[in-house]
């Protein structure tokens, strides 16, 4: 894809900042902290200020001084995260003809850039709809075999600040890393790097990223963008955006399995920032932990429950968890304990198995091959279920149904191979390959497509 022009890169940034006041983790980070000064141990709060809507409506008016209850916010925040699921409601977002969206991330309250099995980058206004793309880096060494099929943008993450995001150039073998908000393109590793498609990447720090590649290695990459910036020009003559070519730090291979030794691919990758460690799955059946400094140190690999398909990681940092995603189950891991205290969660949604996971406090929302979400809560170790109402004023207890949130249609090409290999069938489910929260906003974007490799499709939705 060749880079836009200087006029219709700026009209792209002016609409990218319009949205970026806030952003989705500076939101989270501020929601559970009050502002006003704690009461004395001895004081008794008047009971006209105990109530949930008095609490409220001084949070609305910026009363924290009165209002704010010493973990108050915190228990709110928790019954949000146990009912919010049940509250969703979908909105479908057309996406055009773009074929399945593998990843995601939101940028702000309003937009979410997303990467597609076609290579496209792209960011879309979930309130109009409005899609941006964003043009892809490019090797400094044309690709050996352009007919070869890409994978297209397995990942795509932003640093721990937001002023960066790294997914896959124009070669999905390449890392990319992109300015925000703006977009501008900073820098790209490419032949010095990965001899296949990315799969993961990690941020270690706002400066240093980890890939995880289909040729079985981990790539170290440490990023400055003002040096980039500041030692060549940004636009050359034709003014087309220019980026620096860098080097990884670092390179690692997955130790071979004696099992298996060519299927060492690594899949997902995730970033304990408590304890500065990098966990990876690899498709071979096993779970790796790599202590992350100026370089990688492997500290141990275990084999994993359930082998076949392991294709999603997530880490929550307040209990110290990974989680896996398999074929049919979610298996949870704390490195430091041997034996583990939480069994692993099955999931059978018509055999499709588990394709992202997210983590949010104690529950864990698991996207499946079959167009559902399901929600575990780690401490009761068993699924939400549905309530005989859904009303916030409800104190019905659970049916004893599990909770599931089916999504919709999507978008489906019928072309020759639909009608010539799937006998023409009008409806497939779709695989949810990718979710994120916005939980200021109450907002979870969600997407994907159907499952069949050879089919071309997708799935955009805004649950709210």
């Amino acid at each position: 894809m060749a880079p836009q022009q200087t006029g219709s890169r700026k009209r792209k940034a002016s609409a990218l900042e319009a949205g970026a006041g806030s952003s989705s983790s500076q939101g989270l980070m501020s929601a559970g902290h009050g502002e006003g000064p704690l009461l004395p141990k001895k004081q008794k709060r008047p009971a006209t200020l105990r109530s949930l809507v008095h609490y409220l409506k001084g949070r609305t008016v910026g009363a924290w001084g009165r209002a704010w209850l010493p973990g108050f916010e915190g228990k709110l925040r928790d019954y949000a995260v146990q009912r919010l699921p049940e509250l969703l409601t979908e909105r479908l977002l057309a996406l055009g003809t773009l074929n399945k969206v593998f990843a995601s991330q939101w940028l702000n309250a309003t937009q979410v850039v997303c990467g597609t099995k076609c290579n496209t980058l792209f960011v879309v206004d979930v309130q109009s709809g409005q899609i941006n793309r964003i043009p892809l880096m490019r090797d400094r060494m044309p690709a050996l075999t352009r007919d070869q099929p890409t994978c297209g943008i397995h990942a795509i993450e932003l640093n721990p600040s937001k002023t960066l995001l790294a997914t896959g150039g124009e070669n999905p073998n390449s890392l990319a890393v992109y300015q925000l908000p703006t977009l501008d393109p900073v820098c790209l590793g490419d032949r010095h790097g990965h001899r296949d498609w990315i799969f993961a990447i990690a941020w270690m720090s706002d400066t240093v990223a980890v890939s995880g590649s289909r040729d079985g290695t981990m790539a170290l990459w440490r990023v400055d963008p003002d040096k980039f910036i500041g030692s060549s020009p940004w636009h050359n003559d034709a003014s087309l955006p220019l980026y620096t070519h860098i080097h990884p730090k670092d390179i690692e291979s997955i130790p071979r399995a004696s099992s298996n030794p060519s299927n060492r691919k690594v899949r997902a990758l995730a970033f304990s920032g408590k304890n500065q460690e990098l966990g990876a799955v690899s498709l071979d059946g096993y779970f790796h932990l790599w202590k992350a400094r100026s370089h990688l140190s492997r500290l141990l690999s275990i084999r994993l429950p359930y082998c076949r398909e392991n294709v999603c990681l997530t880490y929550c940092d307040e209990l110290s968890l990974y989680a896996v995603g398999s074929q049919s189950h979610v298996s949870f891991l704390d490195p430091r304990h041997r034996q583990q205290n939480i069994r692993p969660l099955c999931s059978r949604e018509g055999g499709t198995g588990v394709r992202s996971l997210s983590f949010y406090q104690h529950i864990v929302t698991v996207g499946t091959g079959h167009g559902s979400l399901l929600f575990y809560d780690i401490r009761a170790q068993k699924f939400l279920e549905e309530r005989a109402s859904a009303s916030l004023d409800s104190f019905l207890g659970p049916t004893g149904k599990k909770l599931k949130l089916t999504c919709g249609r999507g978008w489906l090409n019928h072309d020759e191979l639909w009608v010539n290999y799937f006998g023409g069938v009008e409806e497939f489910p779709n695989a949810l390959y990718t979710h994120c929260y916005n939980w200021p906003e109450m907002k979870l974007f969600v997407a994907g497509g159907p499952l069949p490799s050879g089919l071309h499709g997708h799935y955009a939705g805004l649950w709210s």
